[in-house]
């Protein structure tokens, strides 16, 4: 097989309110374009586990995720607060265990060559989370947990992530920011939350701050270098942070990609993956907001991988 879909139903129950954007509808709307565009019949289905709490140490601090656990609430209609945008009610550490512990799984399919390439269509999504902290309806970084997990448990010694979700991947940055065995790559709108990205880091963090406004043509321009670095890198795995909260249709920023954009950067990652690491490539969703963009730009991605 050559693209595995893993989830969870698990992720569904997290709800953060009818008027929070990051809601279930979003892995609903998923899942119907994956049927009316018949790539359900292409694909294989996995159900999650829920992420081992070792795997989560790995790139969290161990009084963080104890504090997680024992913020969450336990009973039904209890609610905690863990940023002004990042709600936990009784089922959220379930979703976000399971979310964590798609990515987890994937790189165990792929690296026992039971896959090729993965998409993780999880929720909570995890680039905001920190190696201390929740923020930006992320509980944990489901992505930073499956790079630490491929580093650590077979012993690949160079990964590339890239995130091209509307908002700087700030908590991956702080998690990977002194390992030199990752690169990552970050898109983002910019000034716009979290409002980071531009200060100095070291050089295998290569952030592009993008302005309001931008179309694809400009934005392909602007992250081109990317693949140059990732070709001298030569990764033995690729990750993908996939936020498609950049779509022109998009409400969440104001940056104008469409379908086309997003089939370019995966082009660019499958062949680069190809040369350096046999294809090896896991996406996880982090962001997208507008149903019908996201699901449309969900499988225009997945075909790319499935191709």
């Amino acid at each position: 097989m050559t693209v595995t879909i893993i989830g969870s139903h698990k992720c569904n129950l997290h709800n953060m309110g009818d008027e929070h954007p990051e809601q279930a509808a979003r892995m609903y709307k998923i899942n119907d374009q994956f049927i009316s565009s018949g790539l359900e019949y292409v694909l294989h289905f996995c159900d999650s586990k829920p992420v081992p709490i070792s795997a989560l140490e790995r790139a969290h601090d161990k009084t963080f995720v104890k504090s997680v656990f024992d913020r969450a609430p336990k009973e039904k209609g209890e609610r905690v607060w863990l940023d002004d945008d990042t709600i936990m009610m009784d089922k959220t550490l379930d979703a976000a265990l399971y979310a964590a512990g798609a990515v987890v799984d994937a790189v165990d399919l792929v690296m026992n060559n039971q896959t090729k390439r993965a998409f993780c269509a999880v929720r909570p999504p995890g680039h905001h989370a920190g190696r201390s902290k929740s923020s930006g309806f992320c509980i944990f970084n489901n992505v930073a947990v499956g790079v630490m997990h491929a580093l650590e448990k077979y012993g690949l010694e160079r990964i590339a992530i890239v995130d091209f979700d509307v908002h700087h991947g700030d908590g991956t940055q702080d998690i990977v920011k002194d390992d030199n065995r990752i690169l990552f790559c970050s898109s983002f709108q910019h000034p716009f939350y979290p409002f980071s990205g531009t200060e100095p880091s070291r050089d295998g963090i290569i952030n592009v701050p993008i302005p309001a406004g931008i179309k694809g043509t400009d934005y392909r321009e602007m992250v081109k270098h990317w693949f140059t670095a990732i070709d001298e890198f030569k990764p033995q795995m690729i990750f993908i942070s996939a936020g498609f909260d950049s779509h022109a249709e998009d409400e969440m920023g104001q940056l104008c990609l469409v379908e086309d954009d997003y089939i370019w950067i995966t082009e660019q990652l499958k062949t680069l993956a190809e040369k350096h690491c046999n294809g090896k490539i896991i996406s996880v969703l982090e962001g997208g907001y507008a149903l019908s963009a996201l699901a449309r730009s969900v499988v225009a991605h997945v075909k790319v991988l499935a191709s």
